[in-house]
């Protein structure tokens, strides 16, 4: 990863540990972070474990990243990036800001021939995205300061290792890979809700009770107090990681360089669709992680592709400010991001061509409301 982004890198055992510690170490409480109000959960529940005011931007409907002509940047300290399934944040807007880039679907995007996570303080990856090796991030700075800072804080708030466990991550990844290939995604998912992977919803991916978050805010910033949320489907998120999974990573690294072609084919293939989000066809020769289409009747296109041997995944809940008002400060234009929320389809570009007999016949979204 060093020779990838040409950063000092820190080895960790998620993406979302490495976010904390970017956010801690950049931010101090109190401050505004100006981000996406469409992510992961627990993204958000990270930025308020580091005691920082969520401030939730307006999105372009060409990508469902940050509209950063929309918002006012002198009223926000610092930005987190999200790159929404591998299409740039607008990073140069930003010029000036403290940057934290969250490239969990990044990994393989370029900006001006530029690796994303190489333009702000701090990129944070994900090696179980792309790569696909079920655990693993990686924290890329520039400065041989930060990252000793960053590494002793990192020691600090990792747990013990636990071998059983590790074992089972590694083979779980390889089995899921394994069906996928088959077209076996209906026993995949069984599996990984099986082994207690995919957590059972209470109408969100996390419940939000904001009770107990007030509770936790008192504790802030203090990442355990935000534990019960931040674990969701990785409760091992910062467990330290030993040799077997850093090989089972860095074999899964490699495969990157191998799927780069075909993921791009992919992605000039979905782009032709009237339903792929209109900055996909300013990216065709990235290697996206997915393809974002914005469909009408989503969840009956999930389950005709599941039919198909297609996984479908990366679907986030309603937008943070829909989600948790209490504790964000909502966006003055959230028409597009509950557009995206309620219509985007993500397609894995390395499985465009045996989903798209089900994807040739969505019909495309409706426009988006005001």
């Amino acid at each position: 990863m060093a020779g990838r982004t040409g950063r000092r890198c820190l080895a960790l055992p998620s993406n979302r540990f490495g976010l904390y510690l970017a956010l801690r170490h950049w931010c101090s409480p109190g401050e505004r972070l100006l981000m996406s109000p469409i992510s992961a959960d627990e993204i958000l529940f990270l930025v308020l474990a580091a005691g920082l005011r969520p401030v939730i931007a307006p999105l372009s409907p060409a990508d469902g990243n940050i509209d950063p002509g929309a918002v006012d940047l002198d009223a926000v300290d610092a930005v987190l990036t999200t790159n929404l399934y591998g299409l740039p944040d607008r990073v140069s807007a930003f010029a000036g800001k403290v940057l934290i880039e969250d490239v969990a679907h990044a990994i393989e995007t370029t900006v001006g021939g530029r690796p994303l996570g190489t333009f702000g303080a701090a990129g944070v990856y994900s090696l179980s995205k792309h790569p696909g090796a079920g655990s693993g991030g990686v924290l890329a700075v520039e400065h041989e300061s930060d990252l000793r800072a960053l590494e002793r804080e990192r020691d600090r708030l990792m747990l013990p290792r636990a071998f059983a466990g590790e074992i089972c991550s590694v083979l779980t990844s390889m089995a899921r890979h394994a069906a996928l290939r088959l077209g076996m995604v209906r026993p995949a998912l069984r599996l990984s809700r099986g082994l207690g992977l995919e957590e059972e919803r209470e109408g969100y991916r996390i419940a939000p009770r904001p009770d107990d978050v007030r509770l936790a805010l008192k504790q802030a910033p203090d990442l355990p107090a935000f534990d019960s949320w931040v674990r969701a489907d990785l409760h091992d998120y910062r467990t330290r990681r030993g040799h077997l999974s850093r090989w089972y990573q860095s074999r899964r690294l490699r495969t990157l360089d191998r799927q780069r072609e075909r993921r791009i084919a992919g992605v000039r293939l979905l782009a032709e669709l009237p339903t792929a989000a209109a900055a996909v066809r300013d990216h065709l020769e990235q290697p996206l992680f997915r393809v974002p289409l914005l469909v009408s009747d989503r969840d009956a296109a999930i389950a005709d592709l599941e039919r198909r041997g297609v996984a479908t995944g990366y679907l986030y809940d309603p937008p943070y400010d829909d989600y948790l008002p209490e504790f964000t400060e909502a966006s003055p234009a959230p028409a597009v991001a509950r557009w995206w929320g309620r219509h985007v389809l993500p397609v894995d570009p390395l499985y465009a061509r045996r989903a798209m007999p089900v994807l040739r016949a969505l019909a495309p979204a409706p426009p988006v409301s005001p």
